[in-house]
């Protein structure tokens, strides 16, 4: 048994890789950093016994997948799972100087997990098994100042993986679409003092936490998982904001940044 995962070497993504790594799963991970591939590969495969393959690679270019799906069929390997995990996140007001970071956002989270999902998910339909899981976010549910490009592209995920997942079921291939809420990770730049406050009255959860229930869900063939009570209450309580002191709270933020 083999799993994929992009963005495997930090934050959410290297939770995956050591949570199937200690369900007996061997591992490709994917990641742009050779620095952190170096330093969590050969203590994986070493504290779970199971085989770890780095794959040093930019997923944000526009033939990322293709790439990536020649490598597996270099090396002979075909995943089981495939975690499309790989992200990024930043909290500004959209500008030129800002063009470079959304069309890296754009690749990271749309053409690149899209494109994913088609060769590999043409692979699990001719056998007939697999199983895909996309990570997007409660913001898709969130369009707002300052994650416009984020929010708008973890939207298409959900959309995607949602839509997906009703093709591939006939031939023995689930989707899953992970929306967490806020989690524990340096992705979004909080002070370590601030996340662990946020951990500690829960609304922010570990990745720990998060993956578990992800990894469960993924099992049981969910289509949609929404964990944290956050999903619950905080999206539609955003909604519910009148359009002008939406307006104002984001004026008064955007001087800050």
């Amino acid at each position: 048994m083999m799993a994929l995962v992009t963005g495997g070497s930090s934050g959410i993504g290297l939770e995956f890789s050591r949570q199937l790594a200690e369900k007996g799963y061997d591992l490709i991970i994917v990641s742009n950093s050779r620095e952190q591939l170096d330093a969590v590969c050969a203590p994986i495969a070493e504290e779970y016994g199971v085989r770890v393959i780095p794959r040093l690679q930019n997923l944000a270019t526009g033939n990322a997948a293709e790439e990536l799906m020649e490598w597996c069929d270099s090396q002979s390997v075909l995943p089981d799972i495939l975690i499309n995990n790989a992200g990024m996140f930043y909290f500004k007001e959209l500008s030129p100087e800002l063009m470079g970071k959304a069309e890296v956002m754009i690749g990271l989270h749309v053409t690149t997990p899209t494109k994913m999902c088609i060769l590999f998910g043409d692979r699990m339909k001719q056998r007939g098994s697999g199983r895909i899981l996309l990570v997007a976010s409660m913001a898709a549910r969130i369009p707002a100042p300052g994650i416009q490009v984020y929010s708008a592209t973890k939207a298409y995920l959900r959309s995607f993986g949602e839509s997906l997942s009703f093709e591939l079921k006939p031939y023995g291939v689930t989707v899953t679409t992970l929306c967490p809420a806020a989690v524990a990770t340096p992705l979004y730049g909080l002070k370590k003092g601030l996340l662990n406050f946020g951990v500690a009255i829960r609304v922010i959860h570990t990745p720990q936490w998060l993956v578990r229930k992800a990894l469960k869900g993924l099992f049981r063939g969910r289509r949609l998982m929404k964990p944290s009570i956050m999903n619950a209450y905080l999206p539609p309580m955003i909604k519910m904001l009148p359009s002008n002191l939406e307006q104002k709270i984001w004026d008064r933020i955007k001087v800050k940044l």
